[in-house]
């Protein structure tokens, strides 16, 4: 009886670890944020937004101010979206204050100078800091890395430009003065947005286009 009870401690201990290997391979399994969108920031609607959820897309972050002769590019910036939106390029808005203080109005007054001036449907956040002390997390993080065609350092004005590519990789950093319809800018989101969708990208964020097409893909394979 007693070897019977030994017999049993071993197959329960033994069913136990392969359990716990299984959780393990399972939490190996989920997706990891990409370092570049590993960042919670407020959206011009004051509401928490986990960056995460741009994992998959073509994301273009831009500081952007509304008293600039940069300020313009606004009209780029939005044209680019409306084209590129449905193939998954996601274009983030960043109001900023500290170059010349072109951006001294509330988000309240950013967000209503954007619609009726340019009719910006693309995503806009909350006014940030995006150098020096109060510099927040996400421009803390992209402004050391080794970038082209403009290099590492502190952002220089309104309106310069990070390119991340779908697996969440910052491939290109723009100066102010490229524009949005810059043939060599253009290109280059062209070719991320060319890229095929990570396997582990959250299904819910594609667009509705490329879900069309990902069910098409798989109704032929059948």
């Amino acid at each position: 009886m007693k070897r019977l009870g030994m017999i049993l401690a071993l197959a329960m201990s033994t069913a136990g670890g392969a359990c716990g290997l299984a959780q393990e391979d399972d939490a190996d399994k989920e997706t990891a944020t990409p370092a570049a969108l590993n960042f919670k920031m407020k959206n011009i609607e004051g509401e928490e937004i986990d960056l995460a959820k741009y994992y998959g897309n073509v994301v273009l972050v831009v500081n952007v101010a509304s008293k600039c002769g940069l300020t313009p590019q606004y009209e780029g910036l939005q044209e680019l979206h409306e084209k590129h939106s449905g193939q998954g390029l996601s274009v983030l808005g960043i109001p900023c204050n500290q170059f010349g203080k072109q951006e001294p109005g509330t988000e309240k007054e950013i967000k209503s100078f954007c619609r009726m001036k340019y009719d910006v449907s693309f995503d806009m956040f909350s006014k940030i800091d995006v150098n020096g002390d109060k510099q927040t997390g996400l421009y803390s993080y992209l402004t050391k890395l080794e970038t082209k065609p403009q290099g590492p350092g502190d952002i220089s004005w309104n309106f310069e430009k990070f390119l991340i590519n779908r697996k969440g990789e910052v491939i290109a950093r723009y100066s102010p003065r490229t524009a949005p319809g810059d043939a060599g800018f253009v290109k280059a989101i062209e070719t991320a947005l060319a890229e095929p969708r990570p396997a582990d990208a959250p299904e819910s964020d594609i667009p509705e286009s490329e879900k069309t097409s990902k069910d098409s893909k798989h109704l032929d394979k059948k």
